[in-house]
């Protein structure tokens, strides 16, 4: 997504956090979000390449989502493609749906696009389709009271061909509602800029179009705003909808919302809108934000379903040192019970150069002077850590 209007609201995070109660189960969940699972997402959407609407990349990268959901266990008759024409060319939206069980007939959509223009795309729209990913693999056996359609649009680079025909056809057919829609939450470019205080996250609250949604989308921008602030470390500023996947519902008098990066990067529509470009971290804490404000807006049950061990919990204590290295990293880990680990590094474009096994003290002094990946993992447990080479 590209912003031409300069307007934006900036009241940051003067929220009343008190019309919504903090909820154990659901901050389980959002902690259930990994570091590790966003950057390999990060990394694989931006080696599939540029994935310009009715292109081969843009194929494979659906088929690269699709796969991932039926990795998660979402069965065949959950995932949907709707196939759309652009030009003489043609692309196909995925839409998997998640039954609820109380309003099964009544839908919470979340979405994103995953084409590109010029790029890989890596921020814009890589970023979104990782946090969705996240979802709904964390949610995939999580009983909500509404149906949730994780949806990854096609075409919004060209002018949200796949959104609008989504809507005219899908969700709206001869003009008549088919869909019963509780809200649209779209991610939209949430990578961040590499290298800036990314602490802050737009959410985008409907300040136009039909006026007769405007004081609903109001509402739900800040439950999202205050989600934000009970499951994530992120703060927040409101910024009004635009030019994105949701404008389609918008325009059909639906509620809509959605998160988009606070400092925008100038990358995306370019070349450069590479994983070495984005802040991962930023993108990960977002994911928090989303997993969170997702089951606020489905209901999900508030039964935990998480249980870590003490030797899980303490696992992001684990200590890289010294960092910047020189030709010596050491890793300390926080429990003298964890023998058997793997730890590899990684350049930012995700290439692997170097991978031991139950090493404490890691020979760097072939690798040059630079930022990289490192990734620790015991068991089914996983530390990302970005390691600075410095000499």
């Amino acid at each position: 997504m590209k912003r031409i209007t300069t307007f934006l609201c900036t009241a940051l995070m003067i929220q009343s956090i008190a019309a919504q109660s903090f909820i154990q189960a659901y901050k389980n969940r959002a902690d259930m979000v990994t570091q590790a699972n966003i950057t390999a997402n990060l990394q694989e959407f931006g080696n599939l390449g540029i994935k310009t609407t009715g292109s081969q990349a843009n194929t494979n990268t659906l088929n690269w989502i699709k796969n991932k959901y039926t990795a998660y266990g979402y069965s065949a008759s959950q995932i949907a493609e709707s196939t759309f024409t652009y030009g003489s060319k043609t692309s196909k939206n995925l839409i998997i749906t998640k039954t609820g069980t109380l309003y099964p007939n009544k839908f919470v959509i979340i979405c994103g696009h995953f084409d590109t223009i010029n790029g890989p795309g890596v921020n814009d729209n890589g970023s979104g389709t990782s946090i969705i990913l996240e979802a709904a693999r964390i949610l995939k056996d999580v009983p909500t009271e509404y149906s949730i359609k994780f949806i990854h649009f096609s075409g919004e680079e060209q002018g949200l061909i796949g959104s609008t025909h989504y809507v005219n056809n899908v969700a709206y057919q001869g003009g008549v509602r088919k869909l019963d829609i509780k809200l649209v939450f779209n991610l939209d470019q949430v990578g961040g800029v590499k290298g800036n205080n990314n602490n802050t996250v737009y959410c985008d609250e409907d300040q136009g179009g039909v006026s007769s949604n405007n004081a609903a989308s109001t509402a739900v921008t800040q439950q999202l705003r205050n989600c934000t602030a009970l499951y994530s470390p992120l703060q927040t500023a409101v910024d009004p909808a635009e030019r994105t996947d949701y404008i389609p519902f918008e325009q059909k008098g639906e509620v809509i919302t959605g998160f988009f990066e606070r400092i925008e990067s100038s990358f995306p529509h370019t070349s450069k809108d590479t994983f070495a470009n984005v802040d991962p971290v930023y993108v990960y804490n977002i994911g928090k934000a989303t997993v969170g404000a997702l089951q606020h807006f489905a209901t999900a049950s508030t039964t935990s379903t998480v249980n870590k061990t003490a030797s899980t919990a303490s696992l992001e204590a684990t200590r890289f040192y010294p960092n910047p290295a020189n030709t010596v990293l050491n890793i300390e880990l926080p429990d003298p019970k964890i023998t058997n680990f793997s730890f590899e590094m990684t350049n930012l474009t995700g290439r692997s150069l170097l991978k031991t096994n139950n090493e404490a003290k890691i020979n760097v002094s072939a690798l040059e002077k630079g930022v990289y990946i490192g990734i620790l993992k015991t068991g089914d447990q996983t530390v990302v850590k970005n390691i600075l080479i410095d000499r």
